[in-house]
């Protein structure tokens, strides 16, 4: 019996070890179970690795996916280049190699949900795309949007760079159509704080956009509902967990040869 895992905290909201535990169950694999491992500070993982000997690989959620990455001896090309990690495999020796698969599982999640026309006034010379968030998934998301070819701004409470917009300035941003896909990366609206939500210009919102919010738990966040009284089209991250989900399988069976 081979363990695998989820990191982070708090947990409450994943849905991870019961996709893992049915899709086991589903394809009769009876040699692995996952757990979730409310883990509040990094400082806890080495001791946590000891205890768990039988661990082949985890996934890393909020708050971890950037700090994670100086406890790793090896990092994928692709989650270098993000600087946050939401897998990590185990190796024999003991060495922990990480990768990204946030970025595929959005990608994926992107193309079968916004529509072809859509995806491509992005792309042309004037698109954008609001990335609400800088955190770990945010960097996943940019380099997603990066690999498409669309154009994309950050957007924080508290910018810490000129190129980084506040939600203040949302309110005068010019031809609003042009920044027709948002995405929240941020925690805002996720269980149990379902009463929060990011302070956007709602009433500028139109069936121009298309809102992406990463929170899946609950599948209707304030921010999909207030979006969608508006017209726009929305989506929450069930898909794109799911899809990171298998993204993160596929690499433990081949690089953790289970």
């Amino acid at each position: 019996m081979y363990q695998l895992g989820l990191i982070g905290y708090p947990l409450e909201h994943s849905f991870s070890q019961r996709y893992f535990t049915e899709k086991w169950a589903r394809e009769g694999i009876t040699s692995a179970r996952y757990e979730l491992f409310p883990m509040p500070k990094l400082s806890a993982l080495p001791e946590w690795l000891h205890q768990h000997p039988q661990l082949r690989g985890f996934n890393v959620t909020i708050p971890h996916k950037q700090a994670i990455v100086p406890y790793l001896q090896a990092l994928d090309p692709a989650a270098q280049r993000i600087g946050a990690v939401n897998t990590v495999v185990v190796r024999p020796d003991g060495t922990l190699h990480g990768y990204n698969t946030d970025y595929i599982g959005f990608q994926q999640a992107l193309i079968a949900w916004m529509d072809t026309e859509a995806r491509a006034r992005l792309k042309e010379k004037h698109g954008q795309a609001l990335i609400l968030g800088t955190g770990g998934s945010a960097r996943a998301v940019a380099f997603a949007l990066s690999e498409a070819g669309i154009h994309y701004r950050f957007v924080s409470r508290q910018p810490l760079t000129a190129e980084v917009l506040s939600y203040e300035a949302l309110e005068n941003l010019d031809d609003w159509e042009r920044f027709s896909l948002i995405i929240n990366t941020t925690p805002l609206g996720m269980y149990p704080n379902i009463d929060t939500c990011p302070p956007l210009p709602f009433k500028r919102l139109d069936g121009h956009h298309w809102i992406f919010d990463l929170v899946y738990n609950p599948a209707q966040t304030i921010l999909l509902q207030r979006a969608k009284d508006q017209g726009a089209h929305t989506t929450n991250g069930l898909d794109m967990l799911y899809r990171q989900a298998e993204a993160a399988w596929a690499i433990w069976q081949k690089e953790a040869l289970l």
